[in-house]
């Protein structure tokens, strides 16, 4: 940046004029391809921009920048609305993209600027063009998490279900950035909550794997498709489980995800076609009356359940694959299929306790069921020996 460039870029007019007058180089430009132009058009200093027209000769009005911006986009990446209307009354192309494709709705809607991006609508710039990812104007507005610019756009008609190159819609931006204003409005002008992108994602998947509840209920509640599978073939609710977003996790379960067994070939101890077979539910039990249980169930998992025993037992259980896969997917180590076992038995004891079931009777046919009989047995006298024991009362 030399004097010149610096008294046009701080809006010092009597500077540039006396630099100017002595001898200035006027077709400078700086490292990145910033001319006199560009300098005043992103500060927004009009009259600055009006000497620099009227005053030196020969100025190219559209003269492109390093990133192949010209003075007009420098104007409304900034939100300079005046400098913008002296450019557009200059008579600068405002069909003009960038290197990256972007026009001066991309670059006004993705920085938020909302009345510079009226004016272009105003002046009819075309609401569908696209730069090089395949992004509308309404993508970047998305993507930036603007929702006036959204709500602007969606009124003056822009298309909501336009893909980018990935594949990916308005709605799954709104999913990245969590914005639950973003997505309700996408929704009601007829978002599809249900597009999966390049990774095989559809908003609900960004919006569990990024922990919004709130934007997970919103879709919930638009019909979104939670049994979807993307590409690592992972429902919401494996992304849940893999995360340890409990919230989620129990907010999925509610509405109903679909947990029926998908292989036949795993052992069994119950007729999967019996009516009054009833459902587990995904979530850990945490009730006084089972404390001593559970201390039982952890030294269980840690102690002497083998690595792949844990998963015989969840079978046994009727676990569905999605309750495995799910338990799955948190890895800490050649050790971690006791926290895996852990965490199924803690599972399994809420949906035993809720049906009424004796748990301690469960768990030793159970262990029975996949040829532990020697611990079952060992286990129950364990626990009768701790029945059996007098109580002591201590001072406090």
């Amino acid at each position: 940046m030399n004097a010149l460039l610096l008294s046009a870029w701080f809006g010092h007019l009597r500077i540039l004029q006396l630099l100017v007058n002595s001898g200035a180089k006027i077709h400078c430009e700086n490292k990145d391809g910033l001319t006199l132009l560009h300098c005043a058009a992103q500060k927004g200093h009009v009259l600055i921009l009006a000497f620099i027209m009227e005053d030196l000769e020969d100025v190219a009005l559209d003269r492109a920048d390093k990133l192949g911006r010209t003075a007009f986009l420098r104007a409304a990446e900034h939100g300079q609305l005046d400098a913008l209307d002296f450019l557009v009354g200059s008579g600068c192309d405002h069909s003009v993209k960038d290197k990256e494709g972007n026009t001066a709705l991309h670059l006004a809607a993705g920085r938020g600027h909302l009345a510079v991006l009226q004016r272009l609508m105003d002046i009819r710039l075309d609401l569908e063009e696209r730069n090089v990812e395949g992004l509308t104007a309404l993508h970047a507005a998305a993507e930036g998490i603007h929702p006036n610019c959204v709500q602007l756009l969606l009124g003056a008609g822009s298309n909501v279900n336009a893909l980018t190159q990935k594949e990916q819609s308005c709605l799954h931006y709104a999913a990245l950035g969590g914005s639950e204003d973003m997505a309700r409005a996408l929704i009601h002008a007829g978002g599809c909550t249900n597009v999966a992108d390049h990774q095989g994602a559809s908003p609900i998947h960004l919006a569990v794997k990024h922990n919004f509840p709130a934007l997970v209920q919103l879709l919930i509640d638009a019909n979104s498709d939670l049994d979807a599978i993307d590409n690592r073939q992972q429902t919401p609710l494996h992304l849940a489980a893999e995360h340890a977003w409990q919230d989620i996790a129990e907010m999925l379960l509610v509405v109903g995800v679909n947990l029926k067994l998908r292989d036949k070939d795993h052992l069994t101890c119950r007729d999967p076609s019996d009516p009054s077979a009833k459902n587990l539910t995904f979530k850990q039990d945490h009730q006084q009356e089972t404390q001593q249980l559970r201390s039982v169930l952890w030294r269980l998992a840690s102690k002497y359940l083998r690595p792949h025993e844990w998963k015989k037992l969840a079978y046994c259980w009727e676990f569905t694959e999605a309750h495995i896969q799910a338990i799955e997917q948190q890895w800490t180590g050649t050790k971690s299929y006791q926290e895996h076992g852990h965490r199924m038995l803690l599972i399994w004891l809420h949906g035993v306790v809720t049906k009424g079931e004796n748990p301690s009777k469960a768990l030793f046919e159970g262990l029975v069921a996949i040829g532990r009989r020697d611990l079952a047995e060992s286990i129950r006298k364990k626990a009768n020996a701790d029945l059996s024991a007098p109580r002591r009362c201590t001072a406090m």
